[in-house]
């Protein structure tokens, strides 16, 4: 039997203007980074984007706020979105990914539909504080337990290539570890000239080793190549997924263009696997 692929999209459903100081976010009101800032995206445009990705063969479907965490009226638009789209597509897995929740508000959105929610730990807990100073690393790894507690599905990872050393990537691999999520998000820093994280990118050889090093460490989750596959993995022989991933975002980030659908789907193919069919968590 073939491995197969599973798809995945993401909906940045309310855009820029986060308070934050994470240096590799373009989304940080501190950095000025151009990029299109809007408070709520109409709902409608949501389930047509949910239904666009669909189509395209993605099983999940990611909601997107910038920002800290979950307000009253930031959790009541979340839920009224994921009723939306879970109305329209009563098959996709919806995912949430809103920052820093309670177990209440995480119990809000699995009311509404919410599948999983996503809270990354981006970096190991003594890196973190190199790349962030307005919030904790131990209050993102709270969020992940609360996502437990309130009976949600757990999506949890980060972004390499931040400027860590490789003991702190083996440790923060330990800490996801640790949290045994369902799928694990592995991204990879793409710069920009306004963004105040300056680190040399990663080679595609030692992006593949990471991907590799996280599969041995994590060999039942879902590992999911996110941000910055397109400009990691330049090589057309290159494939990750014989590395160890088994899932790929599809279409566009939140401020950042992704590869074509059509074209990831034919590079699947072309490499001999499978575009999953149903989803399992």
């Amino acid at each position: 039997m073939q491995k197969e692929i599973f798809l995945c999209s993401i909906c940045n459903i309310s855009s820029g203007s986060c308070a934050e100081d994470c240096g590799f976010c373009t989304q940080s009101a501190r950095h000025h980074v151009d990029i299109k800032r809007y408070k709520y995206k109409p709902v409608d445009q949501i389930v047509f984007e949910a239904t666009s990705a669909a189509k395209n063969g993605a099983l999940g479907f990611c909601l997107v706020t910038s920002g800290l965490g979950l307000d009253d009226k930031k959790l009541a638009f979340v839920t009224e979105a994921a009723r939306a789209v879970r109305e329209a597509l009563p098959e996709i897995h919806i995912i949430a990914c809103n920052g820093i929740a309670s177990v209440e508000q995480l119990r809000a959105l699995k009311e509404a539909g919410v599948n999983s929610y996503n809270h990354n730990l981006e970096s190991s807990q003594t890196f973190y504080a190199k790349i962030c100073t307005t919030h904790s690393w131990e209050s993102r790894y709270q969020t992940c337990l609360n996502v437990r507690e309130a009976g949600l599905y757990l999506c949890s990872g980060g972004i390499f290539g931040l400027g860590e050393s490789k003991e702190d990537r083996a440790s923060f691999i330990q800490s996801v570890k640790s949290l045994a999520p369902e799928t694990m998000p592995l991204n990879f820093y793409i710069q920009n000239p306004a963004l105040p994280l300056k680190a040399a990118p990663l080679s595609e050889a030692e992006a593949l080793a990471i991907i590799t090093e996280v599969r041995e460490a994590l060999p039942h989750t879902r590992l999911m190549v996110a941000g910055g596959r397109e400009i990691t993995f330049t090589s057309p022989e290159c494939d990750i997924f014989k590395a160890g991933a088994d899932a790929i975002v599809i279409g566009d980030y939140l401020t950042t263009k992704g590869e074509l659908p059509a074209s990831d789907r034919e590079m699947i193919q072309r490499l001999g696997y499978e575009i999953a069919g149903t989803c399992h968590a």
